[in-house]
């Protein structure tokens, strides 16, 4: 065979449709065994073997269990991060966080969906909280990511998040909202995506209230 007639390698696009795939079905195989046999009896073996592929590629794309166990959820949080940089400049920083939650909400379906299915998505937050190590590790992510959104919210507005304690104060009001949302689903009858949308909304609308508001309304006055 002559070198013009030697097999030429597959389109960029194609290989890149397939690593994409690949490893896909890596995070939605452990996401399976994790939800269903637990993360610290789950191997690196048994996932790939899942897949059908061999420990070295998992090791191409995941560089050990835990980073694997929060795949979905690092995409639907640069997903997010994304639709925050994105929001108008004239927005108050409350404002933006809450703009972009929503606006990401309606597009961080399909980021998940490409990964894993939604319901098994939602079951893995049950292994991280039932998971010390996990548990651990989602709060170091929970506290890079809000060190993040504060610095985002310092830019936006110009100011120096060093001598300004405005940003992180705004985003830890804003985590604690998302927190109590997602708490307070979990304990409802209905666990839909939907729902949290609309609960996080509906506490997102609350929070400035809360914060600023008079609560009684005059209704609770002290009688002379």
């Amino acid at each position: 065979m002559t070198t013009d007639q030697a097999v030429a390698p597959p389109p960029a696009g194609l290989r890149e449709r397939k690593k994409r795939r690949t490893r896909a079905a890596l995070v939605r195989s452990a996401l399976e065994l994790f939800t269903r046999n637990g993360y610290d009896h789950t191997t690196v073996d048994e996932i790939a073997e899942a897949v059908d592929v061999s420990q070295r590629t998992f090791f191409r794309y995941f560089a050990n269990k835990e980073e694997v166990a929060f795949a979905a959820q690092e995409a639907t949080d640069s997903h997010f991060f994304a639709a925050l940089a994105a929001r108008p400049a004239g927005e108050t920083p409350l404002a933006a966080l809450r703009g972009a939650a929503l606006d990401a909400w309606d597009t961080i379906g399909e980021a998940v969906t490409e990964l894993v299915p939604p319901d098994l998505y939602m079951r893995m937050y049950s292994v991280i909280e039932s998971t010390p190590a996990l548990l651990a590790v989602h709060l170091r992510r929970t506290a890079d990511l809000e060190e993040r959104l504060a610095r985002e919210i310092a830019r936006r507005g110009g100011l120096d998040i060093e001598t300004d304690p405005r940003p992180r104060l705004v985003v830890a009001a804003f985590s604690g909202v998302i927190r109590v949302a997602g708490r307070l689903w979990s304990e409802g009858e209905d666990t839909s995506m939907e729902a949290l949308r609309e609960l996080t909304a509906f506490y997102l609308d609350h929070v400035g209230a809360a914060l600023t508001g008079h609560w009684n309304d005059g209704r609770n006055e002290q009688q002379e």
